[in-house]
């Protein structure tokens, strides 16, 4: 899979031409910063290895990552699905694409490819599994989102959403200003009149995310990590 594949004015998120060139240009000038914290945060890699455990995946499955970023989930995903398989992962930020095709190659995994492309509107035909990590805040319909992506695997397919909201845990919820600030500091576009709406926009798309994987599947799991600021779903495709 190339480029040439996927729209190459395609976006993540739905969002006017505008907008989706303001949020590639952020994502892009913050490609390096990110992958640093995607990377080597505390407690990022342990996020991401229960992620890649969740989908379940079988030596020769392809997996689909949706928004991949600079690829930090790629060794996890490349771990199960073992040399005979495949990695897939799409993004629509230049910037991030870069940094990711630079793991690939420096890492020499043939059988990981990455493309320029809308997670709503994946050039892809079918799937093993699609995992999403930090994605489900970014779009407009996450609940349409991963329907069609349940779609995409079919009857079978496994699915895993990695997400982040505010913490509902006693213990947690004074940090939850301190996480304000960070989703704040995230958002490529002009910041909201009421500054609680984007975290609050946030909680609703993580919400009707993770109930959309519920919907479609049967044996759907859900667990939560690091001080319950994030949320992992789960599940198999009836």
């Amino acid at each position: 899979m190339s480029d040439r594949d996927a729209d190459p004015d395609a976006t993540a998120t739905g969002a006017s031409s505008s907008g989706v060139a303001t949020a590639q240009e952020f994502y892009s000038r913050w490609a390096r910063v990110y992958d640093a914290l995607a990377t080597y945060g505390p407690g990022v890699s342990t996020l991401r290895e229960r992620t890649a455990a969740a989908l379940d995946l079988a030596p020769g499955d392809t997996v689909v990552e949706m928004g991949c970023g600079t690829g930090a989930n790629f060794a996890y995903l490349r771990e199960r699905v073992g040399s005979s398989g495949t990695v897939v992962g799409l993004d629509f930020s230049p910037g991030m694409l870069a940094v990711a095709r630079e793991r690939v190659a420096r890492e020499g995994w043939a059988n990981v490819h990455v493309a320029r492309a809308d997670a709503t509107r994946p050039p892809v035909r079918g799937a093993d599994a699609v995992v999403a990590s930090f994605v489900s805040g970014m779009l407009a319909d996450p609940a349409a989102a991963v329907d069609d992506w349940a779609d995409l695997v079919g009857p079978g397919g496994h699915l895993a959403l990695l997400d982040l909201a505010r913490s509902t845990r006693p213990e947690a919820r004074p940090l939850n200003a301190l996480f304000h600030g960070l989703v704040l500091a995230g958002m490529p576009s002009k910041r909201p009149a009421d500054l609680s709406a984007a975290t609050e926009l946030l909680d609703r798309r993580v919400v009707a995310a993770q109930n959309a994987l519920r919907g479609r599947c049967d044996d759907a799991t859900y667990s939560t990590h690091a001080l319950g600021f994030a949320r992992l779903g789960a599940g198999t495709v009836r």
